[in-house]
């Protein structure tokens, strides 16, 4: 990729950072395209003079996204949403595609996610499944890589977790036996770098070295701050009656689109995308606690409960 332009849809996200470092890190430059370029800034001074440029560009939309790839020579599409589903990660993705194809750019990436499946009872799943159908209509070369849950320092995920662990004596799980595989950021963005030279038209998968269910991870969490709440497994019958009354609501516990997509395991049942470009999972343990710490009662100075690993881990 040295010397390579690379214009990263979504790069101003928690994932986008991470991608863009490691292309720069390869010797590529990079064009950010995003909704507002401000939110992007931070990644400016990732790379040297001239390696980053930030552009403005609404992906349902052909001109702007035509403008976004003038001159590039890959694309990245890491979009993606909870709201607007069908427009952002299925139409918008064939968009991307098909003004890519249309400029013969060839070299395309695009990040999808375990579960994509056209009859998923997830909107979400679906709209994933349609993005990676209109991709390769438009683009047969381009290959597409599916995460498992991405953790790192600024995600979404393990921190709104940690985040109720510590507040709560007493913590809800829904989905309690809902198996995961959570894969590094950093893990993640190599494979991306990665597939930009790699086998045209493939489907990879990513996943973490552990597959923890939803009640393993939320123990885990909780000896990794020092906490020690009861956990409390919400039936799935209360689970949906809390999703279809309150679902709709800015800020909901969870939504009933969300609840169907914990109705099955997100772990690698397909190619192994790691394993396919070398590149060796990185296990929570070894870089979760420097963040967590943020959680704990004393942070950096509090021990937590326990310093093993994961307990009921299965590898």
């Amino acid at each position: 990729m040295q010397g390579k332009l690379v214009t990263i849809f979504g790069g101003s996200g928690f994932l986008g950072r991470y991608v863009a470092e490691e292309l720069l890190a390869r010797g590529a430059r990079i064009r950010v395209a995003c909704r507002n370029p401000s939110t992007a800034i931070f990644i400016k001074p990732l790379g040297n003079l001239g390696d980053v440029q930030l552009v403005a560009a609404d992906i349902r939309k052909p001109a702007p996204v035509n403008r976004a790839l003038a001159g590039a020579d890959a694309v990245v599409n890491l979009v993606g949403s909870f709201a607007d589903m069908d427009a952002v990660q299925n139409i918008g993705a064939g968009i991307i595609a098909q003004a890519a194809a249309d400029l013969g750019i060839g070299t395309f990436v695009h990040i999808s996610a375990i579960g994509a499946d056209p009859s998923s009872p997830a909107e979400y799943g679906r709209s994933k499944a349609g993005g990676e159908a209109a991709v390769h209509a438009a683009l047969p070369t381009a290959i597409i890589v599916r995460p498992s849950i991405i953790f790192g320092r600024e995600d979404q995920f393990i921190n709104r977790f940690a985040g109720l662990i510590r507040m709560l004596p007493v913590v809800p799980v829904i989905g309690a036996s809902t198996r995961f595989q959570p894969v590094f950021v950093g893990d993640v963005a190599k494979a991306i770098a990665a597939a930009l030279s790699g086998k045209p038209g493939e489907i990879l998968e990513l996943g973490g070295p552990q597959i923890l269910s939803m009640i393993e991870l939320n123990r885990w969490i909780a000896k990794a701050i020092g906490r020690n709440p009861v956990f409390l497994e919400i039936p799935d019958f209360a689970a949906e009656a809390l999703a279809r009354s309150t679902g709709w609501l800015p800020g909901a516990p969870i939504t009933m689109d969300q609840f169907r997509m914990l109705g099955s395991d997100n772990i690698v049942t397909g190619v192994d995308g790691l394993a396919t470009y070398g590149i060796v999972p990185t296990p929570i343990d070894i870089v979760a606690h420097d963040w967590l710490s943020l959680y704990r009662k004393h942070g950096r100075f509090g021990a937590s409960t326990s310093d093993e690993k994961h307990p009921d881990a299965k590898a």
